[in-house]
Order: structure tokens, then sequence, then C-alpha cells
């Protein structure tokens, strides 16, 4: 399975510290990408589930097929916009964070750098745009 983003450039990417995304990623936390829906292509098989957030939405995940590594997912929250796994793309060693958010659940020995925006929970919604490129 591969993808390929429109544009040539690499997205705004947030880091997420909760609970459910240290779970889901077996790590610390998060490394997501908004990128429009429309922009992406992928080739090769997925694998999918629909999952309810806490909060109500419902939020569709597609996996490699073969390895099942997550990819992406979209939710109902953010129409046109996949949220993808920062960690997969090819030049992921570029990625600069623009925001980490829940950190009130973040791992104790993570340090987060200076300058860039933090919040215990998410982010106000005008800020979250703004920080990530969303219109």
């Amino acid at each position: 399975m591969r993808y390929l983003l429109a544009g040539g450039e690499l997205p705004r990417v947030y880091c997420c510290h909760c609970r459910a995304c240290q779970s889901w990623s077996s790590s610390a936390f998060t490394e997501q990408a908004p990128v429009r829906e429309s922009e992406l292509t992928v080739s090769g098989a997925l694998a999918t589930f629909t999952y309810q957030t806490p909060s109500g939405a419902t939020s569709t995940h597609s996996a490699c097929a073969k390895c099942f590594s997550r990819v992406f997912n979209v939710n109902e929250r953010l129409p046109g916009y996949a949220l993808l796994r920062a960690g997969t793309l090819d030049d992921s060693h570029a990625i600069v964070p623009v925001a980490h958010i829940w950190t009130s659940a973040k791992q104790p020995w993570v340090v987060l750098p200076e300058g860039v925006p933090a919040f215990d929970e998410g982010a106000p919604q005008d800020e979250f745009r703004k920080l990530t490129g969303l219109e």
C-alpha cells in the first residue's frame, strides 16, 4: 500500500498525547497531519474500521491491509479532511510539529519544545485550524 499527497509540501503536523492515541500508537503520542481528502490518493488495499469517539463522533480508520499500520482516519466532525499518521510519510524525519494537544496526559519523560503551542486538552477550534492550516 502506498499513498500520494498532492501539492508536494509536507503537511502541518500536531502531536496528540491523549491516552487513546498512546494506546493506538503503542507509543507516547501520535503525530497527525490534517490533509484534504481530495489531495490524498491511496493505491493498494486498506483495512478499515469505524469507532465512536468519547465525544460521540464517528471516526473511520484506515490501515494498510498487509501490515495493519494505521495510515489515516476521517472524522465526521472534520468533513473533507483526513488525519494522516505523519510517521508514515517518506520524509517523516523533516516533520516539525506546530502544536501539542492533551498534554495533561503526556508521559512525564516527554519534554515539549519551547515556543510550540501546547494545550492541556484539545486546542480551541479557531486556534487549531490556524495552526494546522485548516480552512
